[in-house]
């Protein structure tokens, strides 16, 4: 029990001490740790630096080496929404207000920046490119597809920006060429948006031009049955109800035949169950139901009055001034709206404004030399680091006999079975 007791004092206050210890002596193994950590640098230190100068060396070399690359810049201006023309011209139709707004909606489209930079990355615009520019040969692609994507990793466009501009970056091993390659771009797009423009929005012109066409004919026959009906029965002087009626039933014909024309119009772009398709058939029914209250109808032959109220030879001549100012009233209309279609087929055509034209770079773009100099000199330094550590580790183990044994056990374990392809023991 005395020995025991006499342990027991010996060990407790011995362990305390160690404990209270502890701290002071993980100090002290720190530093010599640092201590062997800087001991191996200063050891290895030729490693180091020639690591770190043959990799600065290979950096220097290669940088010298890559070819330099200069980029151009264009900033455009996609076209400005401005629908105030044809709001103005709309005004002026009066109570065919309904055929100015198909126009007037038409001017007023919206395009964002992304439907433009659609348009320059389109195949169209990229094979114009690749056959003005002869990149086939330039980028050493042997098709058209690859040239393309050649060009599309050597070139951006960006329409991002808060100030809403298009910005077009081409990069190229010769300054003065890469501007031409910016410039050129901007060239082949707006040859695609002309194209685009003559067969879209000319479409409704072309539909207007062959109505309006179409209706100066007939003013011009109206005319001339209305002199012929003059030389056969003479000047008729017609009452003012009578004249009120033609007049009235003139206006509602040449609504009518208004509103017929805007659904023909719309039938071109739009489906059977459009919504303004469908508004637009209402309207005609409710005109030819005014028309028909009196005593009219759609049909240029059909009676305006009833034969009783006025003399056969002023029914004759009545009927040639209804038929003039019929003509006369769908060809305003039809001019006028073919004044829009030409304003809305303009508009659509309107190429974007280039602000600021590109140009030859005068500072190169790639390769930045110093970073990657600098970039491989440290990189350098800490590889030569890692290899002092792993050179030094390893002689360490070859000096320990236990450890080398165990190494050898391993290599003589693992080498057959890595050569016989079954790793698993």
């Amino acid at each position: 029990m005395t020995a025991n007791a006499s342990n027991t004092d010996t060990n407790g206050p011995a362990f305390s001490s160690m404990n209270s210890s502890s701290g002071p002596d993980e100090f002290e193994e720190g530093k010599r740790f640092f201590l062997d950590l800087l001991i191996i640098l200063a050891k290895r230190k030729w490693i180091i630096f020639w690591t770190t100068a043959i990799t600065a060396s290979l950096s220097i070399v290669i940088a010298l080496l890559l070819p330099l690359r200069y980029v151009a810049e264009i900033s455009l201006l996609p076209p400005q929404q401005n629908s105030s023309i044809g709001s103005a011209i709309a005004s002026q139709l009066g109570s065919l207000g309904g055929v100015g707004s198909l126009a007037g909606s038409s001017l007023g489209l919206k395009n964002s920046n992304d439907m433009y930079i659609a348009l320059f990355r389109s195949r169209s615009v990229e094979e114009s490119m690749v056959q003005r520019f002869n990149l086939m040969q330039q980028y050493h692609s042997h098709c058209t597809s690859l040239a393309r994507s050649a060009f599309e990793r050597h070139s951006t466009v960006d329409g991002s920006g808060k100030d809403g501009l298009i910005r077009i970056t081409v990069s190229d091993t010769d300054p003065k060429r890469a501007a031409e390659l910016a410039n050129g771009y901007v060239e082949e797009y707006r040859k695609l948006s002309s194209r685009l423009a003559i067969s879209e929005a000319a479409q409704r012109r072309l539909f207007f031009e062959q109505q309006l066409d179409n209706i100066r004919n007939d003013l011009v026959t109206a005319e001339e049955a209305l002199k012929n009906a003059e030389q056969k029965t003479g000047f008729i002087q017609l009452d003012s109800q009578a004249r009120a009626q033609i007049q009235a039933v003139a206006a509602l014909r040449a609504q009518a035949a208004a509103k017929e024309v805007q659904i023909e119009a719309i039938r071109t772009y739009a489906a059977g169950q459009n919504a303004q398709l469908a508004e637009a058939n209402q309207e005609l029914a409710a005109l030819r139901e005014q028309l028909a209250k009196l005593g009219g109808d759609s049909s240029s032959d059909a009676p305006i009055v009833s034969q009783g109220s006025i003399p056969e030879a002023g029914l004759e001549y009545a009927r040639r001034v209804r038929d003039i100012k019929y003509d006369e009233t769908i060809f305003e209309v039809l001019a006028r709206q073919y004044e829009l279609a030409k304003l809305d087929e303009a508009k659509q055509g309107t190429p974007l404004q280039v602000i600021d034209v590109a140009v030859p770079p005068e500072m190169r773009s790639f390769p930045k030399r110093g970073y990657i100099v600098l970039g491989s000199t440290i990189g350098g330094f800490v590889l030569g680091i890692m290899i002092s550590f792993l050179v030094t580790g390893w002689r360490y183990l070859l000096r320990d006999p236990e450890t080398l044994s165990r190494l050898r056990l391993f290599v003589s374990l693992m080498l057959p079975r890595l050569i016989s392809g079954n790793p698993e023991p």
